[in-house]
């Protein structure tokens, strides 16, 4: 228990030292001024480093920098800004005294010192440092397993594909570190693609796992069933799987999935409760609408497929309400945004959407909401 005495009165010094000493607290410092201490904690130090230091008691009136500067200055330092600082004083004016707690001491101590109520403040102030020092380890336990998760998280995007077929990819920002939006696409046989974007309800931890939930059953769904109308009453039978009824809320997502034939030059597409997808066939714009519910409300559902047909090529870009809403802070039609950026722009590469959106000047504003974009593009 390292704790640190700073008083420019030797009597005082070896007063509370002795009482320390005592009460079995043997690790201990003893300073005569304020930069004595900001030498100690390396506070001046070109290359610093974090001294060990469990708690401050500190006298308020000191030469050249008192005990409230000192307080301030210590506490403003990334390093010891959970530092337990106890001041000691001769001064009964409870306007310094307050002055103290606002400069971030958490306790004071009257002189002449009376020793159990010293002791009996450093025992609370140290027990508060005890916990709070578990929930910084907690926390960074916790931060590290939200890291880990994320990467998982992240290994489950598909990569994109390029070939003389189809291009295929995808720019993801989550605003946490786990997110609620998911996209994947699959091959389902060698002129057909399945693809698929969904926005779960809410964020964090409990959306990002019932995302991963759900992409346990992507590719046997796409894959193996590959019709829209079908592959939705998959999943929604998978969500429906998870509600529990002793729970108030249910878990949902909004989906836009579709099938894209390059043999055939069709676009059969199901629409869930998503935000409406842009198609551009033929140099013509078609929106991919809404045709069902969001998957999870109901046990059944009816689901109207779509189909889009296409002649000299076709780009499809799909996106969460994330980006939707982060337009329409700025712009009166969101759709209208971003069909007029995709009909400008030359390459097949969300990414430079993405970042034209980002940088125009009314663009300044944070989406609070995750975003992601999927460009599909059939070549000619």
């Amino acid at each position: 228990m390292n704790i640190v005495i700073v008083d420019d009165n030797m009597t005082n010094l070896m007063i509370i030292e002795k009482i320390l000493q005592k009460a079995g607290y043997d690790q201990l410092v003893l300073l005569s001024s304020a930069k004595e201490l900001y030498h100690y904690l390396q506070l001046d130090a070109p290359s610093p480093v974090e001294v060990p230091v469990d708690l401050i008691l500190m006298d308020l009136m000191m030469p050249e920098i008192d005990g409230l500067e000192a307080c301030r200055t210590i506490l403003a330092n990334e390093r010891y800004e959970d530092l337990p600082i106890i001041i000691v004083t001769a001064m009964g004016d409870s306007y310094k005294m307050a002055e103290a707690m606002d400069a971030g001491a958490l306790d004071y101590v009257m002189k002449p010192i009376n020793k159990v109520e010293l002791l009996a403040r450093i025992r609370s102030v140290l027990r508060l440092k005890y916990e709070k020092d578990l929930r910084k380890e907690r926390d960074k336990r916790i931060q590290h397993e939200l890291n880990l998760a994320k990467q998982v998280q992240l290994s489950m995007l598909s990569d994109p594909i390029q070939n003389e077929d189809v291009n295929i990819s995808a720019v993801y920002k989550p605003s946490f570190e786990l997110a609620g939006d998911l996209y994947a696409w699959y091959q389902i046989s060698p002129n057909r693609y399945g693809i698929i974007l969904l926005d779960m309800m809410g964020h964090g931890i409990s959306s990002s796992l019932v995302c991963m939930y759900i992409y346990s059953t992507l590719k046997d769904a796409i894959t193996g069933i590959g019709d829209p109308e079908a592959v939705m009453i998959e999943l929604n039978r998978r969500m429906n799987q998870l509600q529990m009824p002793d729970r108030m809320e249910n878990y949902y997502f909004t989906s836009i999935y579709f099938v894209l034939d390059t043999a055939e030059q069709t676009i059969e597409y199901v629409n869930a409760g998503h935000p409406a997808g842009i198609a551009i066939v033929d140099e013509e714009v078609k929106l991919l609408k809404n045709s069902c519910c969001p998957l999870g409300f109901f046990e059944e559902i009816d689901v109207t497929k779509g189909v889009i047909p296409y002649k000299q090529g076709a780009r499809i870009l799909l996106f969460t309400d994330g980006l939707s809403e982060w337009l329409e802070d700025k712009y009166e039609d969101a759709i209208s945004k971003l069909i007029n950026s995709l009909q400008e722009q030359v390459k097949d590469d969300p990414k430079e959407l993405f970042e034209r959106l980002q940088s125009s000047p009314e663009m300044m504003s944070v989406s609070k909401d995750d975003m992601c974009l999927v460009m599909v593009s059939a070549n000619k």
